[in-house]
Formats: C-alpha cells, structure tokens, sequence
C-alpha cells in the first residue's frame, strides 16, 4: 500500500483539494487558495471536486465499504491478504497508527473544509444556481460526518448521546491557513447527528429530483436520512424517508440481481446515489478500490473471500448466493500465486472503472419495512412489511415469506446488501453481538489518529488506544 502521509486536523481542514473527475468536469487536483476563489465557476468546482473526493478510496471508492465490512461479522467474508492495516481491522487488533483509520479520518476532513469552503463563497454563486449548488455542498458534508460518527464514534444505541467527547470534532467553518492555536474538541454524539440532520433536510428541500448520475438529489439526501433515522430508532421518520423515495422517485427494481453491479457508466435503475469511477480515479487500481481486494486474478489481489458461513443465509435458489460469489464456484476459485489462497469471491466488484452503488432502492423496501414492523401501528405508506421484503426476495427467486418478524429483515439485509457496507451498522444500532464482541466494544471503533491526539490535546482517543 502507498504510505499515508500524516496531516493534522488542523492542517487537513486548511487544505483544499480539486478532484480530477471528467464526467463532472471539475479541475485538475490541485491545492487552491481563498484568493483563487473568486467566481462563481471557482465555487462550482470547488464543490465538484467534493464527489471526487468521495471516489477517494478512503471514502465510498474503498474503504466505507470495505473496512465496515471487515469490522463487521466474520460469517460474511475473511481477509486472507498481506495488508496488516486491514487485517488487524478485521481480527479487532488494529492500533492507534492504523494507517487505514488516518486515511478515512484525513481524507473526510479535507472533504468537509471543501464543503465548508463553498458554503462560505456562496454568496458568489450565480443566484440561479446557487440553492442548488449550497445543497450539494450540505449533502456531501452531511454524509461525509455520518460516516465519521459511525466509524469513530459509539453508536447511537449504545446512550449517552450528550455526554462530552463522544463524537467527533464538529467544524463547520472552512480552515484557509494553519493556526496552532486552533484545537477542535470532540462535539457530542447527539450534536453531530443533529448536524448531519440538518445538512441533508437542507439539501433534500433544495436538491432536484433528478440529475446527472454521480451527483446529489432530493432522494439521495431523503434515501441518506433513512439511514441516519434507523441509527437513532425514529422508525416513523425512516420510514417516511424510504417511502418518499419508493413512492415518488422514479426508481424500479432491476429483474435482474447481477445487473445492479459493474455498470460501465452511469446508473442502473435502481441506483439513488452512486459513485462513478474511471480511468483518472484512483479507486480500482494499484493497490485501491474495491475490486483490488473483492476481485480475483488477474483484475483483483483476491485478498478477501467471502467466507462458508455466508452460504447458509440463502436458499439454493436464490440468486444472490451465486451473483454474491461471483458464479459458480469453479469459475471464481483464486488460482493462487503467492499472495493469497484460493477461495470464492463476490461478484459486486469484479471489474474496475465501474460505478459503485452506495444506495440501491432494495435497501428502501427493506428499510420501509422494518421500519414499519418496529413501530407498529398504521404502515407509512400503507404497505405491509410483509410485503417489501418479499418484493425483494422474489425479485431473487427466493420464496416468499407467509410472515415476517423484525429478525427477518436483520437477515435479508445480510443477504441483499452483503460487501456493500450495511452489516456492522445494522447490527450496532439493534446492539447485537459483532463476532463474539458485544456490539459496544471498544475494538469495533476506530482510532483517532494518534499524532492528531498528540498534536491536540483537546482531542481525546478512543477507548481501548
């Protein structure tokens, strides 16, 4: 792997940083200067070059995905590669150097201070375009701080919500020049997702209904808030979210499962927000991206496999559990060169320069759903939870359920959304036991970086670091 150079915090949110991107024709990358930002073009850009940082695979390019996924329970998959950095993460020994957990925790906050950046031009926005280019900015920070608050942060569930340091540095005003003397505490749990709350109602009241693939609408921000409400239980607003979604956005289910992934270009039509990827990102290729470690020779390293144990979820006839592995066993076992064994592999990632689907509709009928079943009462949108999950288990050749308990979706998520970095949230925010670890365990929590820690010590570390 490429050696992460260290930043601190401070100077991260100083750095402002263009991602080279032509389908969304943002600059070359590139470290700018408030004096360089001085039209409305220069504010456009500089919130383009937000969904590049995305594409970075330190953020939905690799490692949202991937490192949720080695946190996550070890009946999905096994990490049988060289990497140590992401095979201590997976075994629940990573460090307070992990160099994985600097990268994520670098790479957001240079995502954030962009955003930040832009929100503080935007006065200098053409006023046509202006609602919509601050909206933007909001839902990238608002999802960037959501991914923060679960990868650094105990879960909603776990309580204590307002108690001090127990999220993560909460800074909303762009950072032009380093300044020693600015050393940003932890904001509380409670006032970070209040944050990201208010980022993404913001942008889902102003975003369009459609747009081009790769870039916010009001039904990502709306499909994003779902996600946040099952985080905090508020299964009324969650539903509300995916309904709107289900209900209003245009989206449909694919007929076919294997066709929700390695799109060439663009979006299926399934896909509410996505991540594209070509030649000039730097996701898929060397020794990032997705299909680097879920892909077997000669396109990927082959470095995680998907375990036996995931098997046992399916029915023999469901779809996901050939699609999941790539096809037939026979087809996909690593030949094995040295680097890693042999072993079966998911087919969601097989090919780079493809789109990474970060939000499928599937996962709405499952979040209505559940939604719906934890709080009973009237559905939202007057749909039996029965219902939405055998819409998506059909649409696998899985047979239907005659009923459905709340577990059932804790399971068919497992199924439908498994290598897309669904699982260990699913399972912290219901406070179930993540391979033998009680949910809460400090191990499941990444590490502040260290020299961030050392350089401000009103930065304080992570339990168990």
């Amino acid at each position: 792997m490429k050696k992460l150079k260290y930043i601190s915090l401070s100077l991260v949110t100083a750095t402002l940083l263009f991602a080279c991107n032509k389908k969304l024709d943002v600059l070359p990358q590139n470290n700018v200067t408030p004096e360089q930002i001085t039209t409305s073009a220069d504010v456009v850009a500089l919130m383009l070059g937000g969904y590049g940082q995305l594409q970075n695979p330190n953020a939905f390019g690799e490692r949202y995905l991937l490192i949720a996924d080695l946190l996550a329970s070890q009946d999905q998959e096994d990490f049988i590669g060289t990497f140590t950095n992401y095979g201590e993460i997976q075994s629940k020994t990573q460090i307070d150097d992990n160099s994985i957990a600097s990268g994520i925790w670098i790479n957001a906050y240079a995502t954030i201070n962009s955003m930040n950046t832009v929100l503080d031009k935007i006065s200098i926005v053409d006023e046509d375009i202006r609602p919509a280019i601050q909206a933007e900015a909001r839902f990238i920070r608002g999802i960037v701080y959501f991914e923060l608050i679960n990868f650094y942060a105990q879960p909603y569930s776990a309580g204590n919500t307002t108690a001090a340091n127990s999220g993560v540095p909460l800074i909303l005003q762009p950072t032009y020049a380093y300044d020693s003397t600015v050393k940003p505490s932890r904001a509380t749990t409670e006032e970070v997702y209040q944050q990201v709350l208010d980022d993404l109602k913001a942008a889902a009241d102003a975003l369009p209904t459609s747009a081009d693939a790769g870039r916010a609408t009001k039904y990502s921000a709306e499909a994003f808030l779902s996600r946040v409400y099952m985080q905090m239980a508020d299964y009324q607003s969650a539903a509300e979210m995916a309904d709107d979604v289900i209900t209003n956005g245009g989206f449909t289910l694919l007929s076919d499962y294997s066709k929700c992934f390695n799109i060439s270009s663009g979006y299926s039509p399934e896909d509410i927000f996505g991540i594209l990827q070509s030649s000039q990102s730097n996701a898929g290729t060397t020794n990032n991206g997705l299909p680097t470690f879920y892909s077997a020779y000669p396109v990927g390293r082959g470095d995680v496999i998907i375990n036996n144990n995931y098997f046992s979820y399916f029915e023999e006839q469901d779809a996901r559990a050939t699609v999941g592995a790539g096809g037939t066993a026979s087809e996909f076992n690593y030949p094995g060169d040295g680097i890693s064994g042999g072993g079966i592999y998911t087919g969601k990632f097989k090919e780079i320069y493809r789109t990474i689907p970060v939000v499928r509709l599937a996962e709405m009928y499952l979040t209505r759903g559940e939604a719906n079943k934890r709080k009973g009462g009237a559905p939202v949108g007057g749909v039996n939870p029965l219902d939405d999950i055998n819409i998506v288990r059909e649409r696998s050749f899985a047979s239907d359920l005659d009923a459905v308990s709340a577990d059932d979706f804790v399971d068919e998520r497992f199924r439908e959304l498994g290598f897309e970095g669904d699982r260990v949230w699913t399972l912290k925010r219901l406070q179930l036991d993540i391979d033998g670890l009680p949910y809460n365990d400090p191990k499941l929590v990444l590490p502040i970086p260290q020299r961030e820690v050392d350089v401000n010590k009103n930065l304080v570390q992570n339990e168990g670091y």
